[in-house]
């Protein structure tokens, strides 16, 4: 008895959403295999993938083609994904992780739908760009949840493939580096998808998401404006000029035009990559400044009598301005 009620137990184990993300998964990618197996795999196509050329008379796809996976190498998401959504589930809730899951594939599936007919129009190439790319899977997802890590553990350190070691926060720019490799040398359907999803994943966990138990002045706050999760955070530093003139400029305008939730109280605007906008990112960066005001006081004392008493005095004041 105990054998048999063993995978129940297991599977009421999975929080919800994942358990639904996973099943959803494995019925839609049997369902793809098995028509496309009895000789019907255009109409399976049409109907379970993005094709952008039809896309419009199948609208569903935006979502629902995450879940068809075609070939073994892609099922390998089963892997990575769920267990990836489990942890997130726990920690965010389950209303916030379908939040983060449908914007992530939805908003890529809808911008790599633009991209494409933006493509016909400047080409008029129809059997290539409408008709010939079919987009489907996981890989927007996969990068939202990679850039998720990078905001919540980014120090810590994964093992790959049993042999290559790296620390979470290198992971979304290396899976962005072999999309841009791939798109350039031909393979833009459909790893071109990982640079929308990286882009979505990061505005929705930066601008967006609701910090549940985290409130100002009992107002929700929303978002991550610290400074370690800024755009130019992603970067070289010789990027990172244009990068924040470009940064305010949108962040302004979205500003203005109420596009952006506000962070709290003590957001500064026009600061859109520099200064954290919740109250704790706020006192974390004044915590930090006073007690390295501290160590430079005490490093530059130059007499033990009167340097002890005036550092003192001042470590006490920046004791108190942590506090």
């Amino acid at each position: 008895m105990a054998v048999l009620s063993s995978p129940l137990v297991l599977l009421q184990s999975i929080p919800p959403v994942t358990r639904a993300f996973t099943s959803a998964t494995i019925a839609s990618s049997a369902l793809y295999g098995y028509l496309s197996w009895k000789g019907m795999g255009p109409e399976a196509a049409h109907y379970l993938t993005i094709v952008p050329g039809s896309a419009f008379y199948a609208p569903w796809t935006l979502l629902t083609s995450a879940f068809v996976e075609t070939t073994v190498f892609e099922a390998t998401s089963l892997i990575f994904v769920p267990a990836s959504l489990k942890y997130l589930e726990r920690l965010w809730g389950s209303v916030e992780t379908l939040k983060f899951i449908v914007v992530s594939i939805v908003a890529s599936n809808i911008i790599a739908l633009g991209f494409n007919w933006i493509e016909y129009i400047a080409t008029r190439n129809a059997d290539l760009f409408l008709f010939g790319m079919h987009y489907h899977g996981q890989m927007a997802l996969q990068i939202a949840i990679l850039v998720a890590f990078t905001q919540l553990i980014p120090e810590h350190q994964v093992q790959i493939l049993g042999v290559i070691k790296a620390r979470v926060k290198s992971l979304p720019m290396a899976y962005l580096t072999l999309s841009t490799v791939l798109c350039f040398v031909g393979f833009q359907c459909p790893w071109i998808i990982i640079q929308f999803g990286w882009f979505v994943g990061w505005i929705y966990l930066r601008f967006y998401k609701k910090n549940p138990g985290e409130s100002v002045g009992g107002a929700d706050t929303y978002g991550d404006r610290s400074e370690t999760f800024s755009l130019i955070s992603w970067f070289p530093p010789f990027m990172h000029y244009p990068l924040t003139l470009l940064g305010n400029l949108v962040y302004s305008l979205a500003t203005r035009f109420h596009l952006i939730p506000n962070a709290g109280p003590d957001v500064e605007l026009g600061s859109y990559g520099q200064v954290p906008g919740t109250a704790r990112a706020e006192a974390e960066r004044r915590r930090a400044m006073a007690l390295k005001a501290l160590d430079q006081r005490l490093a530059n004392s130059s007499s033990p009598t009167a340097g002890s008493t005036s550092d003192s005095d001042e470590g006490g004041k920046a004791k108190a301005d942590i506090r």
